[in-house]
């Protein structure tokens, strides 16, 4: 885990998170399981890494409550500050910039048709100029295949290789946090503090309350894995067959 240097979030980019507990707009649950965590800020990270050829330096690297890779505070030339996702290496006192015609370097941001073959990356676009949208977990890295005509071939976490235009944005680097998914929570009261409440099994419930449930003593589910609500829970693909883009996919993952 990097050091952290900073334990105060920058006050012009932060505000208060809402709590919504798993509740809709209508005060409906629709997500489970989901409520009384500890207050927090959010912290507003640049996805869009859009401040091009302006170089920045890295002032401090900070904890993050909302996400579980730290963050990095950059001070523009310019006067501006933001914060970005922190890849394993940068440290305080490293320069950053963003641009199509920049260094290859740990912590950039560039166009996918400018990333060497090879290059291990991070929240990557999409779409142009709509920002990073995957690879933003602590420890993931895509890696850049291939190049054809507009399009930039990348391996995904998960082993999808999908096709990409080329002149989305991507950081160079892995993130870093590596070992935060081996890291114990210690006690149940960590969990709480992430907004996670205690979830109970099917099998101990009662038959009206989940498939599972009923039976006399320790019984197994006896039929096959179900939600509370009856739909099949596993081995159900839930893609769209004529999804839009599938297209882009060269390689389907597992």
């Amino acid at each position: 885990m990097m050091q952290v240097t900073k334990f105060h979030p920058e006050k012009t980019l932060k505000f208060i998170l809402p709590k919504t507990s798993g509740r809709n707009s209508t005060g409906h649950i629709t997500a489970r399981h989901i409520g009384g965590r500890s207050k927090r800020f959010y912290r507003m990270i640049d996805f869009k890494r859009d401040k091009l050829d302006v170089s920045g330096n890295v002032m401090a690297i900070e904890y993050d409550p909302n996400r579980n890779v730290d963050i990095a505070l950059v001070y523009y030339k310019d006067g501006d500050k933001r914060y970005i996702l922190t890849p394993l290496g940068l440290s305080v006192g490293d320069t950053v910039i963003s641009g199509r015609d920049v260094e290859t370097k740990t912590g950039n941001s560039m166009p996918l048709s400018a990333v060497p073959v090879g290059t291990s990356i991070h929240n990557i676009e999409l779409t142009k100029g709509r920002g990073g949208q995957i690879v933003r977990g602590a420890g993931t890295m895509a890696t850049v295949l291939a190049k054809e005509g507009r399009f930039v071939h990348v391996k995904l976490p998960s082993g999808e290789v999908r096709k990409i235009m080329g002149d989305c944005f991507a950081t160079v680097g892995q993130l870093g946090n590596i070992d935060v998914k081996s890291t114990p929570l210690g006690k149940a009261g960590r969990a709480r503090n992430f907004g996670s409440r205690p979830k109970v099994r099917g099998t101990a419930q009662h038959p009206g309350s989940h498939p599972h449930g009923g039976g006399e003593g320790r019984s197994g589910e006896g039929m096959h894995a179900k939600t509370p609500w009856g739909k099949l829970a596993r081995g159900v693909k839930t893609r769209k067959k004529r999804k839009f883009s599938n297209r882009y996919i060269l390689t389907r993952r597992k």
